[in-house]
């Protein structure tokens, strides 16, 4: 009996394991529904304002955004979303390509990257990611501080401040595409906005919104909400075999 109880006992703990590996091969999402947020995702440029996202759905955005991928894992961004009225039209006659949606949209987001002074390989910021976020012991920050100075000054060569920006902002860009993404995929929809004298903006930014700009930089605006109308137009796009090469 105990020999048939054991063996019962093994036979169970191994249903349970392949069951475990079974669902970590399980994808999360259909691969269909992907490709369909993707379809319906359009450059919204005005919304309903009659409709607002649910606080659960706006954060759930934002987690995406949180949630990441960057370079080194370092997270050069800030993001904040404006609701007040007043700072909405505040930001108007310096983002020409805003005040519709600023008027419209549920919700408004400010997409900052960290400058110089966050992202150089030495900097305050970095060891805090390092030492207190990823908790690396003293000799993993050691290897990884060589590698980044590495990075940054042999392998991208980020030798001006205007470089580092600008590779804080690309990683910046990815959190917007995840955002919009998974805007997508529960129906919401989003605008992204380049559309604004990036001094000026700077500069309200630092009088009225609190913002260090010796440490971040604006590097888009991005809309949510819901489409006041359907596209006027169907998504084009160059065809597939244009864009793929395989070797």
């Amino acid at each position: 009996m105990i020999t048939i109880y054991i063996f019962a006992t093994i036979l169970f703990i191994v249903i349970i394991l392949i069951l475990e590996i079974s669902n970590m091969n399980t994808p999360n999402i259909a691969k269909e529904d992907v490709l369909n947020a993707f379809q319906y995702r359009h450059a919204t440029k005005e919304f309903d304002a009659t409709k607002t996202i649910s606080d659960e759905n706006m954060t759930f955005i934002l987690k995406t955004a949180n949630l990441s991928p960057s370079s080194f894992g370092f997270e050069p961004w800030h993001f904040i979303v404006v609701q007040d009225i007043e700072l909405r039209e505040l930001l108007k006659p310096v983002a020409w390509g805003a005040p519709l949606k600023l008027d419209t949209a549920s919700h408004f987001v400010l997409g900052l990257s960290m400058k110089a002074p966050m992202t150089k390989w030495d900097s305050d910021y970095i060891m805090h990611m390092m030492k207190n976020v990823k908790q690396f012991p003293e000799d993993v920050i050691e290897m990884y501080s060589k590698f980044y100075r590495e990075f940054q000054e042999r392998d991208f060569s980020l030798d001006t401040d205007k470089k580092l920006f600008d590779w804080a902002s690309k990683q910046a860009y990815i959190a917007l595409g995840n955002m919009m993404t998974s805007a997508a995929l529960i129906g919401i929809d989003s605008c992204p906005i380049e559309g604004f004298h990036q001094e000026k903006v700077e500069a309200l930014l630092q009088e009225k919104f609190e913002v260090d700009t010796e440490k971040y930089g604006l590097s888009y605006m991005v809309a949510f909400g819901y489409r006041k109308a359907e596209p006027p137009h169907v998504k084009s796009r160059r065809n597939f075999d244009e864009i793929i090469t395989w070797k």
